[in-house]
């Protein structure tokens, strides 16, 4: 079913503090979140190819790219950044790398990720029309902070990891499906954010066209119609695969997208140097009237946020 979009001002602040599992909108269930989210206990292909890129010295410097028009300052420390917003899950692991230094982890950079939600609306500027047909984003059922959700950072482990809990980002003309991400060194943890440092990465993480069109015809996904840009297309992705941030995917159940995926990346950098957001592509115009500073006091941190559910 398509919805009809509203083109009208969202002011409210929905309230925070959440306490169940389960998102009413597009009838969603926890027990795919859950095995999305579960912590892995074997290793998969995903992280044996990881390891050898790393062991082998053959990690690749990543080209920077834009950041883009809907980038906010402040983000929250935090693995879970759903807030409660309904889409299929996703994992995502993260590995940064140094290329200056036979592709050594670089331990302790701070990984900040960023993306819409299933409907193509970003944190921050709820009023920007996704383009062609979607529901208002204030309709879609959850109790998400306007100015908080799906934005955060994760500190690197030993290994250079970083893990995120999110959702596979919905599409926006004229944009692929995508998340933005950025690689900061050198600052520190804050008030529950990081500050200071150097950002020496920006890029995007990019879906493949099959698997993206699998999951833009489950809800909540599937009420957002019009023309979906293919990585072709695409006027940032330049077809150069998992160097230039095409992300490796395995879903949760192969017989029930639904139920999720779990997406890897290597993130070779450079640690000395800075990157300023201004890279290739595009990404549109933000509103106006698009906020800047620093997330509210009152935004969800970890330990208040609410899971995400996994497509029916």
């Amino acid at each position: 079913m398509t919805g009809s979009h509203k083109d009208k001002s969202i002011t409210r602040r929905r309230a925070i503090a959440v306490t169940g599992g389960t998102v009413a909108a597009g009838g969603l269930a926890v027990a795919g979140y859950q095995a999305a989210f579960a912590d892995e206990t074997t290793t998969t292909d995903a992280d044996a190819t990881a390891s050898a890129s790393s062991s082998s010295g053959t990690c690749v410097l990543m080209s920077s790219v834009t950041e883009g028009p809907y980038y906010l300052d402040g983000a929250l420390i935090r693995k879970d950044i759903t807030e409660g917003k309904s889409g299929v899950p996703l994992t995502l692991r993260i590995t940064v790398q140094d290329t200056t230094d036979s592709c050594n982890p670089v331990a302790g950079a701070a990984v900040e990720i960023w993306h819409c939600d299933a409907w193509g609306y970003y944190s921050g500027y709820t009023t920007a029309n996704p383009g062609g047909s979607a529901p208002a984003e204030s309709e879609d059922g959850s109790t998400a902070n306007d100015q908080t959700y799906l934005r955060g950072y994760q500190v690197a482990n030993a290994n250079g990891v970083v893990k995120f809990e999110t959702i596979v980002p919905g599409w926006y003309t004229p944009r692929t499906c995508h998340i933005h991400v950025k690689v900061h060194t050198g600052g520190e943890k804050e008030d529950g954010t990081y500050e200071g440092g150097t950002v020496n990465y920006t890029g995007q993480l990019f879906f493949d066209d099959d698997i993206a069109e699998t999951i833009f015809a489950l809800e909540p996904y599937s009420q957002h119609s019009g023309s979906y840009t293919t990585l072709d297309n695409d006027m940032v992705y330049d077809g150069g695969g998992a160097s230039s941030g095409l992300l490796t995917l395995e879903p949760v159940h192969k017989k029930d997208p639904s139920k999720g995926y779990k997406g890897y990346i290597t993130l070779g950098i450079d640690p000395d140097a800075e990157s300023t957001g201004a890279g290739s592509g595009g990404g549109g115009t933000p509103p106006s009237d698009a906020p800047t500073g620093t997330p509210p006091s009152d935004a969800p941190s970890d330990s208040a946020s609410p899971s995400a559910s996994a497509s029916s």
